[in-house]
């Protein structure tokens, strides 16, 4: 493989790792906040609502 391909392909690779993993970070510890929860533990009642949103 030509050496400038090579770095290429590892700026390339870098930039997108770096733009995923705050995005991956923010998904999986946003999701618990706003679900009052992690997926798939029981619900409190009380943090539910009783009424439409819209």
């Amino acid at each position: 493989m030509h050496p400038a391909l090579q770095l290429f392909i590892r700026q390339y690779l870098g930039v997108v790792f770096a733009t995923l993993l705050p995005v991956v970070a923010v998904t999986f510890l946003s999701i618990p906040l706003n679900l009052a929860g992690h997926p798939g533990e029981a619900r409190n009642i009380a943090a539910t609502t009783n009424f439409h949103l819209t």
